[in-house]
């Protein structure tokens, strides 16, 4: 039975360039970045200098890449790194932290993927030749696995001025830092200021097909830079792709309140159905989660139903399900979308 087209909901990173992007990638002029010779890549790292506040900054693959760069060049082997057990360092970027870094990770709890100063001063590991030397704060904005949660700026800044009082750095993973910076009405450089550095990715929520970037001060840059090169991120002609960054940055942020009116519009409807828990004023962002009424049975086999008649989604636990809203589906869809949700779970 013909269901419609297709609507992808898995990520934002599902997300294509579009034609205008395409003819900025056309037309970019391009060098040996390994060289430092790309000026497009010099021009987009020039603009995330401004951004976000820092002295400098290294165009990179990939958002892991560029958390796992951070973690690498603000710490050493055998230290600690302080985080929220469901940051995205922890369950989706497999093992980093400690193949790459040699470090472990001390995890906390908080609603939402937050936490506050307190558990920064708990976990932070006695200076004891016994125990780990703990070196980093690791925070997410917006938190992935939190449903697009936006960290509240003084509570963001309470977390990295526990981490700084006790000679700690603190690093933001800015995946999605323009959802939130959109969310709150705060430029991104008031979001990440306090922190020592910031990775922010071009490939989510701004369509770009490929890149982040990592923000830090010129030392910490200039080490990651080494560490990019041993991890095989360092590129040549890597301008074709930061000309998609910078024609996102110019064009794709005030878009993504339209996100985050779907998403809710999304919550809002799949509230409606029996069987169906979702608080549709938690949505802040582009992300919803929802949970299952056991009825439903687990969430990978209603993930299955739904690509059965069309609607792409993840589970992320055995009864949640998440749904993201990005630049290639419209409201329409979205709402489309909701329709088949309450079909296939019986409404």
């Amino acid at each position: 039975m013909s269901h419609g087209p297709v609507i992808d909901l898995r990520s934002d990173t599902v997300t294509r360039p579009t034609e205008g992007m395409r003819r900025a990638m056309a037309s970019a002029e391009v060098g040996d970045d390994m060289l430092g010779e790309d000026p497009t890549v010099r021009r987009l790292e020039e603009r995330m200098c401004e951004l976000t506040g820092k002295a400098a900054a290294a165009f990179v693959p990939s958002g892991t890449m560029a958390n796992q760069l951070a973690i690498r060049a603000q710490t050493e082997p055998g230290d600690e790194v302080i985080t929220h057990l469901d940051s995205h360092i922890v369950h989706y970027e497999t093992g980093g932290p400690a193949a790459l870094a040699g470090v472990t990770t001390r995890l906390t709890a908080g609603p939402r993927g937050m936490f506050g100063p307190g558990e920064v001063h708990a976990l932070i590991a006695p200076d004891d030749p016994h125990c780990c030397v703990t070196r980093l704060v690791s925070l997410e904005n917006t938190h992935n696995r939190g449903g697009g949660s936006v960290w509240p700026l003084a509570g963001l800044r309470a977390v990295i001025d526990a981490a700084h009082s006790r000679g700690l750095r603190a690093h933001i993973d800015g995946a999605r830092v323009w959802n939130a910076s959109v969310a709150s009405g705060e430029p991104v450089r008031t979001i990440v200021g306090a922190a020592d550095s910031v990775s922010a990715c071009f490939s989510k929520g701004l369509g770009a097909p490929v890149g982040s970037a990592l923000a830090a001060d010129a030392p910490t840059i200039a080490r990651a830079r080494r560490f990019r090169k041993m991890l095989g991120g360092s590129m040549r002609q890597a301008g074709i792709l930061a000309a998609a960054a910078l024609y996102a940055l110019d064009h794709h942020i005030e878009r993504l309140a339209e996100d985050h009116a779907n998403a809710r519009m999304l919550a809002e409807r799949l509230a409606e159905i029996p069987g169906v828990s979702v608080d549709p004023g938690s949505v802040e962002t582009n992300i919803v989660l929802f949970d299952l009424d056991p009825r439903h049975g687990a969430a990978r086999e209603v993930v299955a139903k739904l690509a059965a008649v069309g609607v792409m989604v993840f589970d992320t636990d055995p009864r949640r399900i998440r749904a993201v809203t990005h630049l290639d589906v419209t409201r329409e869809q979205v709402a489309e979308a909701a329709s088949r949700f309450a079909r296939v779970l019986g409404r």
